[in-house]
């Protein structure tokens, strides 16, 4: 873990136990063996908080399973026991989500959200290029949108892997929240890099499939949302030149 993160993280931390509206518990406890990296500790404490009975509707310990899944999907010795870390990363993002719904904690962990888009967002990628691979990806896309709603791109992509399939209702609805998503969002520009990223890449992929469906008309109302932002950039200024 860069040491960076581990600064960001002590405090947060400070900054919780100091805060009036902070929940009852801080969870001091799970930081030290997050920083510490004794992940499946910290995950066995954390899940024993989900469970108990003063604990269960605090958001923070579905957080730091989702933290600790991670950082052991990164690393070989842990992909015995935890061949699916990655997955379950969502999964437990989502669950914080739920518990999160104010955004009381969210903000405070810009670092993991932007690490987690990152990686999940290029696996659900590389995923839709096979055709065995679309209900993994469509899995990885549905949880993305779970825990980070604001985030536009991955909507799109959804909406792509309901369509291939045969989803059509389902697919519609993504559109529809992809196009709210965009239009709250405001300036594309103010988005995090990250999800700048996320939102051309869905754009280009997007784009692609509805011109092989017949719909280039359509193809061209999407792409052009990202025509003030990413001509500069080569596979973005190549799609819109095919267009």
């Amino acid at each position: 873990m860069h040491s960076t993160m581990k600064k960001l993280l002590t405090l947060t931390a400070f900054a919780l136990a100091f805060s009036a509206q902070a929940q009852k518990h801080v969870y001091e406890d799970l930081l030290v063996l997050f920083v510490d990296e004794k992940y499946e500790k910290c995950i066995y404490k954390a899940e024993g908080y989900t469970q108990g009975d003063d604990t269960k509707k605090d958001a923070l310990p579905f957080l730091y399973v989702s933290m600790c899944l991670f950082e052991m999907s990164k690393q070989e010795k842990y992909n015995a026991d935890y061949p699916k870390a990655s997955r379950d990363a969502i999964k437990w993002a989502e669950k914080y989500r739920k518990k999160d719904k104010d955004k009381e904690f969210f903000g405070n962990y810009e670092d993991f959200w932007a690490e987690l888009n990152t990686v999940s967002f290029t696996a659900g990628e590389n995923l839709l290029d096979d055709p065995k691979g679309v209900s993994k990806a469509k899995q990885i896309f549905d949880g993305m949108v779970g825990y980070y709603p604001e985030n536009p791109g991955p909507w799109l992509l959804l909406a792509m892997c309901q369509y291939k399939s045969n989803l059509n209702k389902e697919g519609d609805l993504s559109v529809k929240e992809f196009d709210k998503v965009l239009a709250a969002a405001g300036d594309v520009g103010t988005l995090p890099r990250d999800q700048k990223t996320q939102l051309k890449n869905a754009l280009i992929r997007y784009a692609d499939y509805l011109v092989s469906k017949g719909q280039r008309d359509r193809a061209k109302q999407y792409a052009a949302l990202g025509k003030d932002h990413f001509m500069d950039q080569p596979d973005f200024k190549g799609l819109w030149d095919s267009l």
